[in-house]
């Protein structure tokens, strides 16, 4: 393991998904506008916010280090569109935006897809870099109307891509998962295994 790891992230759930694995690591939160391009596609969209939030880190440290950053958005495709075409549920403004996303999730199929770049930074070499998406179809079971507002009133939905946490223990909107369970948590820890190992970089059994 390098002397510093970083994680350009503030989320307390990836901090823990990657505590999971036994590395020790610092946080360094990226300051990147996060505006989506016009004409710019979901998943190039995903993966481009990767790689900014990594080189937007690795110029506030010193190497050697590894920065990990992550991205995740939620994707709502309509019926007779594919999923890179669909609409993006970012983070919800305010109640009245959580709710309306709530309901289009309700009883449907959506996409959550990650992207996570990991730089390696050896002194003065380009810093070596491996971004990989991970996609998971996830399927909303039919929850109500007053559970909705339940859940909005804990202010839950708030700081969350497509309004709601998987592991929300009250309102469990989560009916299945095809695919990592831990990509909706936001840090699809299969994909990081697999980087890390590409990268020679062994965590903690």
């Amino acid at each position: 393991m390098p002397s510093t790891f970083i994680l350009a992230s503030g989320s307390p759930r990836r901090r823990e998904l990657l505590e999971s694995l036994g590395i020790a690591f610092t946080i360094v939160k990226p300051d990147i506008d996060e505006t989506q391009r016009a004409d710019e596609r979901p998943l190039d969209y995903v993966r481009r916010l990767s790689v900014e939030k990594a080189h937007a880190v690795a110029r506030q440290v010193q190497a050697p280090a590894v920065v990990l950053a992550a991205d995740t958005i939620v994707i709502l495709a309509a019926d007779t569109i594919g999923v890179m075409d669909g609409d993006i549920l970012g983070k919800p403004a305010d109640a009245d935006e959580a709710r309306s996303m709530l309901r289009r999730l309700r009883g449907r199929p959506h996409v959550v897809v990650t992207a996570l770049t990991l730089l390696t930074l050896n002194g003065s070499e380009p810093p070596a870099q491996i971004t990989r998406l991970t996609e998971s179809h996830v399927h909303m079971r039919d929850y109500s109307d007053a559970e909705i507002e339940a859940y909005i009133a804990t202010g839950d939905p708030f700081d969350k891509a497509g309004s709601y946490a998987i592991q929300h223990e009250g309102f469990h909107p989560v009916a299945r998962v095809n695919g990592s369970t831990s990509n909706v948590v936001g840090l699809p820890l299969e994909t990081l295994r697999a980087m890390l190992d590409e990268a020679g970089i062994a965590p903690s059994p």
